[in-house]
């Protein structure tokens, strides 16, 4: 995993300085003047190209590769996370888990890069109202945590994702099975109902189309909070334009189009798999046997946004993510071990007090 600076600088009319991505305003705005860039980015309707599949794993061509503009790139001896800056910039800490543990890394094959992205929706100030709502419902978080000020550390991220399409055609067979009951007489003489099964052979076909099934290409973030944050409606991407991460960090895959295309279809069989155990009759069913055929199938790279806040107590590092388009938030956070303690002394104490007045109510 690694961040990328922008491929190209919008610089602010007035001032010169670069102007960032605003989505609150949906604009370009000088973060020190406040001026409005006039740039028209690429998001006038132009289709987001969707590619082949199969040819793109025989051969990426050479023009999907790189981002064309002179980069400096540094490696977290902590997370592994590698690091892509602006020249201008200076790292000190990783950007993903705040470790100062970082090193030159010589990059050994120019990446593909995004050609569509999704743009931030939720502004930086009801992000972080978002968080700290998030830690006060945190009952059993330790006190020094919920008070300071953690939200201070948290910042706005584009990170990688492969979407794949495919059309898919299964044929299925399998054991339907269908309970009925029988009566048996117990050795005290009454009688019960036994369940039994009744089996006959099923069988079926399938079609259904997959868009746009998601695999994060990130290491940076942790993938079971990425999950809760999901979805991210690729569906609203607009063509990649610089100006839409003009003063974000954007990080670079790590998980090559060959992996993700591996977890695509492991999550597209699975998928499959149930969609058919669906169609199976009966009451209950086994041996499900599945022969799947897939065509058309295609990827796009995408770029997504999230706030991150990444915090260290005690020994252990957590963080909490964001959803910057739709703000679902997710995270992990300390116990405090005492609260919960106390908390199980008090559940033991209501309960003794309810047993002693039961025992009394006789």
């Amino acid at each position: 995993m690694a961040e990328i600076a922008a491929q190209q600088k919008h610089a602010c009319p007035a001032c010169g300085a670069d102007a960032q991505w605003d989505p609150k305003r949906k604009a370009l705005v000088c973060p020190f003047c406040g001026t409005v860039s006039p740039v028209e980015l690429a998001s006038d309707g132009t289709l987001v190209q969707e590619h082949d599949l199969v040819a793109a794993l025989r051969a990426i061509p050479d023009d999907k590769r790189g981002w064309g503009n002179e980069r400096v790139a540094v490696q977290c001896q902590s997370c592994k996370a590698i690091s892509m800056f602006d020249p201008k910039r200076v790292a000190q800490r990783c950007e993903f888990c705040g470790s100062p543990s970082i090193v030159p890394y010589t990059e050994t094959r120019s990446a593909i890069h995004p050609e569509s992205v999704l743009p931030f929706q939720w502004p930086e100030p009801q992000v972080r109202e978002a968080m700290r709502k998030w830690y006060g419902s945190r009952w059993f978080a330790p006190n020094r945590m919920k008070s300071g000020a953690l939200t201070d550390t948290v910042h706005g991220l584009y990170i990688p994702y492969w979407t794949f399409d495919a059309q898919v055609h299964a044929d299925w067979t399998a054991e339907a099975g269908y309970y009925y009951y029988e009566t048996r007489r117990k050795s005290d003489g009454s009688t019960e109902q036994v369940q039994k099964v009744r089996w006959e052979s099923a069988a079926g076909s399938i079609n259904h189309f997959f868009d746009d099934e998601l695999v994060p290409a990130t290491r940076g973030v942790d993938m079971g909070l990425l999950r809760q944050v999901e979805p991210f409606p690729t569906q609203q991407v607009v063509p990649y334009d610089s100006g839409y991460v003009s003063g974000w960090v954007v990080e670079q895959y790590q998980i090559d189009l060959v992996a993700a295309a591996q977890r695509a279809r492991q999550q597209m069989d699975g998928k499959v798999q149930a969609l058919c155990s669906q169609q199976v009759p009966g009451d209950t069913q086994r041996n499900l046997q599945v022969d799947a055929d897939f065509s058309a199938q295609t990827f796009k790279h995408v770029l997504v946004p999230i706030w991150l806040l990444a915090y260290t107590y005690g020994r252990t590092t957590y963080q909490v993510v964001i959803n910057g388009f739709t703000g679902k938030i997710a995270g992990k956070r300390p116990y405090s071990w005492v609260k919960i303690f106390f908390a199980v002394m008090a559940a033991l104490f209501v309960l003794i007090i309810f047993l002693w007045l039961k025992g009394n109510s006789r």
